[in-house]
């Protein structure tokens, strides 16, 4: 009797332990974000650890088009966040992603945007071929939503033509932020919520969202990805009410 009571103990302090073992185990969850959710991420990455403390979260940021190149060669990612549905689709196209976990998880609107010492005032897009600026910043139209977003406006107000030559691309929407901070570039091309994270800019003119599609950032899980659960944990916290504030704080929301 004593030597079952002490196989019974041995056996439950060995199940013990590995439910131990399963519940610390640590997963790595690889993101790779638009660059213009920088900002938010930092804060939504520490909400999304104090409820999931053995999840590691590591971001890689770029601009979208970039982004995909780079998932289509085989970078590592589990989750992918745009800033645009093309780039997106884009992968969808190719089975990258798990369509059951794509979801819209918040939007962004356009702005025009000068350095805060900057004496001009652009009052609607026609204004800038006679502005005389020489240097517009805008994120490069072939990889970088906004840029092409931008594009989008200047070419439906009819002027794209009369001002590519004052257009000065940037990799990302980010640079196009620094250049403007930075005095590089009289104007720039940019999201709302760049004007949140900037004290060095000031907002020029709104951009007509007629004159563009919708700015809407889908999140997926990769295909290729062996953390499946946890990473669909994190697109799942993007939607809740404590992510959607923070999003709102940030300049960002539905």
């Amino acid at each position: 009797m004593k030597y079952i009571t002490g196989t019974i103990l041995v056996i439950a302090l060995l199940l013990s332990g590995c439910s131990n073992q399963q519940s610390s185990e640590e997963h790595k969850v690889f993101i790779s974000a638009a660059a213009s959710l920088s900002g938010v991420l930092s804060e939504l990455t520490d909400a999304f650890k104090s409820e999931h403390p053995n999840t590691t979260l590591t971001m890689n940021y770029g601009a979208s088009g970039k982004l995909t190149q780079q998932i289509q060669q085989g970078a590592p990612v589990d989750v992918f966040l745009s800033a645009d549905q093309k780039w997106m689709d884009n992968l969808a196209d190719q089975d990258m992603i798990m369509e059951d976990t794509r979801t819209d998880f918040t939007t962004n609107k356009l702005v025009l945007v000068a350095n805060n010492n900057a004496t001009f005032s652009i009052d609607s897009l026609q204004d800038l071929p006679t502005s005389g600026l020489n240097q517009i910043g805008i994120g490069n139209p072939e990889s970088v939503p906004a840029g092409d977003y931008a594009k989008q406006a200047l070419s439906g107000s009819g002027i794209w033509d009369e001002i590519e030559g004052q257009l000065v691309y940037a990799k990302d929407v980010r640079q196009v932020l620094t250049y403007v901070e930075s005095g590089n570039m009289d104007i720039g091309f940019v999201y709302a919520s760049d004007l949140e994270r900037s004290e060095l800019v000031k907002k020029i003119s709104a951009i007509d969202e007629s004159l563009y599609d919708p700015i809407v950032y889908p999140a997926a899980v990769m295909s290729s990805s062996d953390t499946v659960e946890q990473a669909q944990k994190f697109i799942e916290f993007l939607q809740t009410d404590e992510a959607q504030s923070i999003f709102a704080e940030y300049g960002f929301g539905f």
